[in-house]
């Protein structure tokens, strides 16, 4: 997927990310998380990690299992980890409410100077 494509959705992992992650350059990937560098990048290096089912946020977890949160949490802290060590820093970040563009849970991992 190219930063050139529009979305007007309301949920991009649900509608675009999950359903074709061969379109994204994934890093991580197993049955309950995906992890894959952003598609409109915000920093110099930015990851999104998200759970495969689907989560409205961090403050509405309804239908999450305690696994799909741990995976999601594991996931990130791995990714974060290797970030961290490759670019010596690593910010870990969610949006809520109206600072949340699409309502699917996801974390974002990212280094570097804004773009």
């Amino acid at each position: 997927m190219t930063s050139t494509q529009p979305y007007s959705g309301t949920d991009f992992y649900c509608d675009v990310a999950l359903p074709d992650p061969d379109s994204l350059d994934v890093v991580h990937e197993d049955e309950r998380v995906l992890v894959y560098h952003h598609t409109r990048p915000f920093w110099a290096v930015h990851l999104v990690a998200v759970p495969k089912r689907h989560i409205p946020s961090l403050t509405d977890t309804g239908g999450a299992t305690d696994e799909d949160l741990c995976a999601l949490f594991d996931a990130v802290q791995t990714v974060a980890r290797r970030v961290e060590l490759e670019h010596g820093a690593a910010a870990v970040t969610t949006n809520l409410g109206a600072y949340q563009d699409s309502k699917h849970l996801h974390v974002h991992i990212h280094s570097g100077p804004q773009r």
